[in-house]
């Protein structure tokens, strides 16, 4: 099995790959590998120091199963890397290629977009310098698989993983429960008289 490579940025968002992490490595058994710009430490937006395992510059696509760009506040700003070549090349070689969250904006920037249905966090929040996908966007909350290429709002990381191991050609009864398990809460009625936040 081929391995997936996860790229992270300053302030990545740590929230929206931990399931896809976890289900890959310790369920699946699939090698997981983090990817930064120069290979530099990291911390996540929820303040988890990291040094990855390699730099983004490094990544060998012809080992790599999924390449998955996680979000962060960094890709609505110019000290975002350019990952246009890397993920163009990557979609070539049919190489499964995912963002959640803002890290949609890479995909975009990329033009994996274009022709492709995809979604994010908001419609309003799609906008990217040469973006000429808006009539692809699909409105929903979770992940949407689509041609090899699998996009998510950052409020969607079951889904998101599920998208993402299916894709690799994993999708099972297991896949189906672990999703389940994981997103069992969004199933979960408010208690009568409860007061809903």
């Amino acid at each position: 099995m081929k391995r997936i490579v996860t790229i992270l940025t300053e302030g990545y968002a740590d929230w929206e790959i931990g399931l896809l992490t976890a289900a890959a490595r310790g369920f699946y058994g699939i090698e997981v590998l983090h990817a930064g710009p120069g290979g530099r430490p990291l911390v996540s937006a929820g303040g988890l120091k990291v040094t990855p395992d390699l730099a983004i510059e490094a990544i060998d696509l012809k080992t790599t199963g999924a390449l998955i760009v996680c979000g962060g506040g960094i890709w609505q700003s110019v000290e975002a890397p350019d990952l246009s070549k890397l993920l163009g090349r990557a979609n070539a070689a049919g190489v499964l290629v995912g963002g959640i969250c803002d890290g949609t904006r890479a995909l975009a920037k990329a033009g994996l977009l274009d022709q492709t249905g995809h979604t994010s966090n908001a419609a309003e929040d799609r906008i990217e310098t040469g973006y000429a996908g808006a009539a692809f966007y699909w409105d929903v909350p979770y992940a949407v698989a689509v041609d090899g290429i699998v996009t998510a709002p950052g409020t969607a990381p079951v889904s998101f993983m599920r998208e993402i191991i299916a894709g690799l050609g994993l999708g099972d009864d297991n896949l189906e429960f672990y999703s389940g398990l994981y997103g069992a809460e969004h199933r979960r009625p408010t208690p009568a008289g409860a007061a809903r936040a």
